[in-house]
C-alpha cells in the first residue's frame, strides 16, 4: 500500500506518523519537483501537509498578500496541490489534510481564509516564543464525524499557524473550534458516495501524546480508509 505525502520542510514528521501505524505501508513524496500529479495514481491515500501560506489570489483576495509570510508563499506548490485535490475528488482517493492542508482544501472547495489571525483581532495561534507548539483546548461538534472518531467533545491540541479558515466552503461544515472561535476542523456535509476526507488545523503528527484521540485515532481512520480504497 502506498500513501503520498505532499512535500514540505517537515516532510519526515508526516511520513513517520503514517509509517508508525503499519510497516507494510510505503510513503512517497509528492510535489512539483518530484513529478507530475500522475504520481498520485500510485497512491491509495494522500496526506496534505503543512507549510507555506496559500497565495490569496486563489481565493480571490489578492489584496491580502501583504498579510502573508511572503517568504512562505509558493504559487507553484499551491497550483500543484490544487490539481492534486482535483484528482483526489475525481477518483475518491482518501485525503488527510493538516494545517495548510485544511486551509488549501477550503480554498479548493470555494472558501476563503483569514490571512493573519492577529491582524483580524484575535489572539495569536502561532508557536510559543521558544519555538515550541502552543497548546489549547478544542471543542468538537456533537454528532459530527470527528466526534465519532475521537470519542470526545473537547480536548487539548497543538497549534502553530497564523492563518485559518474564514468563510467555510460550500459542501463543508465546521466540526471543531477553539475557545476564540477559530475553525480547527471541518468535514463534508454530505459524505455519502464521496472519498474519505479529514481536515484538521492542528498537527496530529507531532503532538506530545501521539497515542491520544486527537492524533492516533485520526491516523487510524485514515489508514483504514486507504486499505478499503486499496481493496
Amino acid at each position: 500500500m502506498i500513501i503520498g505525502v505532499t512535500d514540505c520542510s517537515k516532510y519526515e514528521n508526516y511520513a513517520n506518523w503514517v509509517l508508525a501505524h503499519d510497516s507494510a505501508i510505503e510513503v512517497i513524496r509528492l510535489g512539483a519537483k518530484y513529478g507530475s500529479v500522475e504520481e498520485a495514481k500510485r497512491c491509495q491515500g494522500i496526506l496534505f501537509s503543512g507549510g507555506e501560506d496559500v497565495h490569496p489570489r486563489f481565493y480571490n483576495k489578492a489584496e491580502y498578500l501583504s498579510y502573508c509570510h511572503q517568504d512562505d508563499v509558493s504559487e507553484e506548490r499551491d497550483e500543484y496541490e490544487l490539481n492534486l485535490l482535483e484528482y483526489t475528488e475525481k477518483y475518491k482517493v482518501p485525503v488527510m489534510a493538516i494545517c495548510r492542508g485544511l486551509q488549501l482544501y477550503n480554498v479548493f472547495a470555494g472558501g476563503t481564509l483569514i490571512p493573519d489571525i492577529p491582524s483580524w483581532g484575535k489572539k495569536s495561534h502561532a508557536k510559543n516564543t521558544d519555538g515550541t507548539d502552543l497548546y489549547h483546548e478544542v471543542f468538537v461538534e456533537d454528532e459530527s464525524w470527528l466526534s465519532e472518531i475521537t470519542q470526545n467533545s473537547r480536548g487539548i491540541i497543538n497549534s502553530n499557524h497564523h492563518q485559518s479558515i474564514d468563510q467555510i466552503a460550500p459542501g463543508l461544515k465546521v466540526n471543531a473550534t477553539s475557545h476564540d472561535g477559530i475553525i480547527e476542523g471541518a468535514e463534508r456535509i454530505h459524505p455519502e458516495g464521496r472519498g474519505f476526507l479529514c481536515l484538521v488545523q492542528w498537527h496530529p503528527e507531532r503532538m506530545i501524546d501521539p497515542e491520544g484521540n486527537f492524533s492516533k485515532s485520526l491516523r487510524t481512520a485514515f489508514i483504514q480508509a486507504t486499505k478499503q480504497y486499496f481493496l
